[in-house]
């Protein structure tokens, strides 16, 4: 049987970036991904959104890897040639009750090391984007957009030039211990089997499902997953803002705000709808429901008034893999190594949602950090 250092489960954004900081680091490295093309999971299924880092808990990983990570990947971007643009932000008080909670994300910014962020009145916010209502507004330069699949095909063309191999159609099935190493086993078509000293799963919305298939890893280590699904509507015509626009954050997301891809072309959301607690990630329907078009213009018109009646075309959806459920402050990203959990050779990624794009590379270091430090006994 075929044995390697690590085997990353999960080829979207974030398993790519590990795989490639492992085999640069000179590990022997083996990625296997259920679907037949990289990306195809959360990764493809977001805003593609560099954030600045300015709303999470100071001290909290969602924090310190954001803020680390957009450090990271707009140098990566620059370097490799991956199309992204450092377009802005705005965070708006789209009333005076509102005010208050620029307030407080500033406070969260400042605290987490976001120290460009700039509150403006309304005048200067209008001044800055004409077709803007707002109350008051907080400006964050830091932010902006990247080609996410372009950044995948990078980090992937880096990570099989220090040696890694991908696998496609290959899911991860079990795996099971025998003595220093993992056996690990993919299901499938074309399965097979494999040593490996490591095993770092990055499987997104599966990754519970995945760790709970790793036999004699304890079940009070893996947390509850919430799946909280979000639409997203486009623009039909050019917008007339050059900066992203978020309202203050919502129970479960960043609110329903404007995004613009490289091309200018303006897409809304995503919207928060929870799941029916237990839904299997197979039985996931990513359909748009367009009957959420008015609820969506009664949003935007609260920051863009002059949005034409019928412009928003249904786009696509996606499921974020959160660690808490309606109600519940925001959980924080969970990346766990033998020390945490007490299973020798495993890191386990869990709750990997927004700002995970952005934390990828910073992700990365961190579990490269893990396999390359002390290797906890197997209890």
């Amino acid at each position: 049987m075929d044995k390697v250092d690590v085997v990353v489960v999960g080829a979207g954004v974030v398993g790519l970036a590990c795989a490639r900081a492992l085999a640069l680091a000179g590990r022997e490295v083996v990625i296997v991904e259920r679907e037949g093309a990289i990306g195809t999971g959360v990764s493809s299924r977001n805003s593609e959104v560099i954030h600045a880092g300015i709303y999470y808990p100071r001290g909290s990983l969602k924090a310190q890897l954001c803020v680390r990570g957009r450090s990271l990947l707009y140098a990566y971007c620059a370097e490799r040639g991956v199309e992204h643009r450092r377009c802005g932000k705005l965070v708006v008080a789209t009333s005076a009750a509102d005010l208050p909670k620029l307030d407080a994300i500033a406070a969260h910014a400042q605290a987490n090391g976001v120290h460009d962020l700039r509150r403006v009145g309304a005048a200067e916010a209008l001044a800055l984007e004409p077709a803007l209502a707002c109350a008051g507004a907080l400006h964050s330069p830091s932010s902006g957009i990247v080609d996410s699949h372009g950044l995948m095909t990078a980090l992937l063309g880096d990570a099989e030039n220090a040696g890694a191999l991908l696998a496609l159609r290959s899911p991860f099935a079990r795996a099971r211990r025998d003595g220093a190493t993992w056996i690990m086993q993919t299901g499938g078509s074309e399965a097979f089997e494999l040593g490996t000293r490591w095993i770092v799963n990055c499987a997104g919305l599966g990754a519970q499902a995945v760790a709970g298939a790793m036999a004699g890893y304890p079940a009070a280590a893996l947390p509850r997953q919430h799946l909280a699904k979000g639409h997203y509507f486009s623009l039909s015509g050019r917008a007339p803002f050059s900066r992203l626009i978020y309202p203050t954050p919502v129970d479960g997301g960043l609110g329903v705000h404007l995004t613009l891809d490289l091309g200018g072309q303006a897409k809304f959301g995503p919207d928060v709808e929870w799941l029916a607690p237990g839904t299997a990630e197979t039985a996931i329907d990513y359909a748009v429901d367009a009957s959420r078009q008015t609820a969506f213009e009664a949003d935007i018109r609260r920051y863009w008034p002059a949005l034409p009646a019928g412009a928003l075309v249904p786009a696509y959806s996606g499921v974020r893999p959160k660690l808490s459920g309606p109600g519940a402050a925001a959980a924080d990203f969970q990346l766990l190594g033998p020390a945490d959990h007490g299973c020798a050779g495993v890191v386990q990624l869990f709750g990997i949602e927004s700002p995970g794009l952005t934390s990828c590379l910073a992700l990365a270091e961190r579990v490269a950090a893990c396999v390359a430090g002390p290797t906890a006994a197997q209890p």
